[in-house]
């Protein structure tokens, strides 16, 4: 009985274990399939956590791009912009030259004046009993020449006065922003505080901004007042901060560093020059004081000069030879910095 029992046990067994293989014979391809759909699945995961890390990547990288590309944008409507008005800061017409030489005079008024000086001059130059060809030559000049030349002179004294006080006025900006002040006040502050010429330049940033102009285009026109690369650059610094973002305090301060380490470089480049300056100041100087020795001497060898055609022609040619050799020695002399 034990020995049929566990026969029909074995037989059981062995059944089971027959009927297992059969069904895992025909279940395989299904487990197999199963277990490559989760393999599957798996890496559709992994690849979809990849793809996300991927593009979160690109993103980063198109939005650093796409800043980069602003930057440069900006940049070129700003040097275009500033090539256009470098034409009008080399060679303005006369109304702005006016303007940039702090002069409250119109156009008209400014040929009135020159008309009278040329006229008071001529008057005395005729009344001293010089002949018609200086008569002349000291009309042209003081009609055309001496009037223009004031109002460059005054032009450069303003545009070095503000060169001075410039770097100042920004290091007082870069403080009020530091202490939480926003940009206008600091730009109103050095439009009361500050002195001439910067104060009135300034003034006309606070007063385009009450007319509808934003603060980077009212110092974009700072550059029409005042002819000088400084203003410039403090003009593109507000303009690309402005749509770039950044620290206002630190760029202003880098700017004010720049202006002052041009300040130092011109005033080298001057000292080294001096030596040229006062060899060019004798070279031109002599003739006339040769000129003055030799009439002290002998008056009667050096009239003929003053008081014949021919040494009037002499005169006029050696003006011209002697004015083009001080043209050249001012150009060997003046640097750029």
């Amino acid at each position: 009985m034990f020995g049929i029992d566990s026969t029909i046990l074995a037989f059981i067994v062995l059944a089971g274990f027959s009927a297992g293989a059969v069904a895992y014979a025909f279940m395989f391809n299904t487990i197999e399939t199963e277990k490559n759909a989760g393999k599957r699945l798996e890496t559709v995961k992994r690849a979809d956590t990849d793809r996300s890390v991927v593009k979160a990547s690109r993103d980063r990288i198109a939005e650093a791009t796409k800043r980069r590309k602003n930057v440069q944008d900006s940049l070129k409507d700003l040097d275009a912009k500033q090539k256009a008005k470098d034409l009008n800061v080399k060679k303005p017409p006369l109304k702005v030259q006016l303007r940039q030489a702090g002069l409250a005079t119109t156009v008209e008024r400014f040929y009135l004046y020159s008309l009278v000086c040329g006229a008071v001059v001529t008057a005395a130059v005729f009344i001293l009993g010089a002949p018609l060809l200086a008569v002349g030559g000291a009309f042209i000049a003081c009609t055309f020449g001496l009037p223009r030349w004031f109002v460059s002179f005054k032009r450069s004294r303003r545009v070095k006065a503000f060169l001075e006080e410039f770097p100042n006025a920004l290091d007082i900006i870069v403080r009020a922003v530091k202490s939480g002040l926003p940009l206008n006040d600091g730009i109103r502050l050095i439009a009361n505080e500050s002195p001439e010429p910067v104060k009135t330049e300034f003034r006309r940033i606070v007063e385009s901004q009450q007319v509808g102009l934003s603060i980077p285009e009212a110092t974009l026109r700072m550059t029409e007042t005042m002819p000088c690369p400084e203003a410039g650059f403090f003009g593109i610094v507000i303009q690309i901060q402005s749509q770039a973002g950044g620290n206002l305090s630190e760029a202003l301060g880098n700017l004010s560093r720049v202006l002052r380490d041009r300040k130092k470089m011109k005033a080298k480049v001057q000292a080294l020059s001096m030596e040229a300056k006062a060899s060019a100041a004798i070279i031109g100087a002599l003739p006339f004081i040769i000129a003055f020795l030799v009439y002290l001497s002998s008056p009667n060898y050096i009239m003929p000069l003053f008081t014949t055609s021919t040494g009037h022609l002499i005169l006029g040619i050696s003006g011209v030879w002697m004015s083009i050799g001080i043209f050249v020695m001012r150009k060997m002399m003046n640097f750029e910095v």
